[in-house]
């Protein structure tokens, strides 16, 4: 006999915004999962007054006024602005690519014209008609310099493979900006919900029942009885028991460290450029927020690496392949009328957080229309 309305499999973001919106509506809802803490890859945790982005940075950016107030009402954001900075060898230059960038790496320099002439001029004398890389497309749109010193060791550790065995469709373009602009995300709404998104989180599953430590496919026909409906939010192969195959993924391994000094690299993300050093970026955590006078400070480094089953699926790999195997997913999912996919992992999407939350409202509408 079904106890509940909805069972839904993981309290990440899309999970705890339909838990939220369906207990709203006086549904029954029942929240799991496998993990002991709520949130998902949104969880922070406090550790010596820093709040850490325990699974790699989440900095919330929209110009959908409508999410950005629905986010809004459960927590205050500050106004942080993702600056990062590029370290190659000895060399610190401004992301993403404009005329700070431009005015570093080419000391003749000054102007947008000038910086506009010297990447035209590099690209042309190393044009390639018909790239068959993604070396050879990068340079075609950026020319050599910024290819070789901001571009190709990150993207071939990001990928696990040299730029010249990768296809040249993974870019099809390169931001460049002609001003001196070094706000990463063109979005009107930027910040970092004070006290840390877990706080946001908690508030979206009060008044709910929540178990943790609850491995759903462990006790799979268990679950399935107890809800009229499942929403699964976890990766939609592994709820078939990869009768088809596992769709694939690249995955981050992090190494957080606390460190006694009050800051370590003066901005909240340095990404290393050159392919000897194995990390992807340092987070400083404490950088997200502002005028935080703590003697000691977090960071977290980022190494990119292979996945295999057990591991954590952070980037789907949208190739023919995983997109033909998952088409078969969702062509068997339809056979359960009750049972719903969601969030990045159930849609086998790479999601903004603003994109979750208009996934998870979009969602729940149509369900009540």
């Amino acid at each position: 006999m079904a106890k509940y309305d909805y069972l839904i499999v993981g309290s990440g973001l899309y999970g705890s915004i339909c838990a939220y919106e369906l207990h709203k509506r006086g549904y029954k809802v029942l929240v799991i999962d496998k993990r002991n803490h709520v949130g998902g890859n949104v969880y922070t945790k406090e550790v010596e007054g820093i709040n850490v982005h325990v699974y790699g940075a989440h900095i919330f950016h929209t110009s959908n006024k409508e999410v950005w107030d629905y986010i809004n009402q459960f927590a205050e954001f500050n106004n942080f602005i993702n600056s990062p900075l590029a370290r190659y060898k000895n060399e610190i230059y401004n992301l993403p690519f404009n005329m700070n960038t431009f005015c570093e790496l080419w000391k003749d320099v000054k102007t947008p014209e000038e910086a506009r002439n010297k990447i035209e001029q590099e690209k042309k004398s190393y044009h390639i008609e018909e790239p068959h890389n993604l070396e050879e497309q990068a340079i075609n749109l950026v020319g050599p310099t910024i290819y070789e010193k901001l571009i190709k060791g990150y993207t071939a550790k990001q990928w696990g493979k040299d730029c010249k065995d990768l296809p040249a469709f993974i870019i099809k373009r390169l931001p460049v900006r002609f001003t001196f602009d070094n706000n990463y995300f063109n979005d009107i709404y930027q910040g970092i919900p004070i006290g840390g998104y877990t706080n946001i989180i908690n508030k979206m599953l009060e008044g709910i029942e929540v178990r943790l430590n609850t491995d759903f496919l462990k006790s799979k026909e268990e679950y399935s009885q107890i809800a009229h409906n499942i929403i699964y939010t976890g990766t939609i192969d592994s709820y078939f028991d990869y009768k088809f195959g596992n769709l694939e993924y690249r995955t981050v391994r992090l190494e957080t460290e606390v460190l006694d000094t009050p800051n370590y690299q003066g901005v909240a993300v340095v990404n290393y450029t050159e392919q000897e050093i194995p990390y992807t970026r340092i987070i400083e955590h404490k950088h997200f927020e502002f005028n935080l006078a703590t003697p000691k400070t977090v960071i977290s480094k980022e190494y990119p690496a292979s996945w295999k089953l057990g591991d954590e699926p952070y980037y789907p790999v949208n190739d023919q392949r995983n997109t033909e195997l998952l088409q078969k997913y969702l062509l068997e999912a339809k056979k359960y009328p009750n049972l719903y996919f969601g969030g990045r992992l159930g849609l086998y999407k790479y999601l903004d957080m603003d994109k979750v939350i208009l996934e998870a409202l979009n969602f729940i509408g149509g369900l009540h229309e």
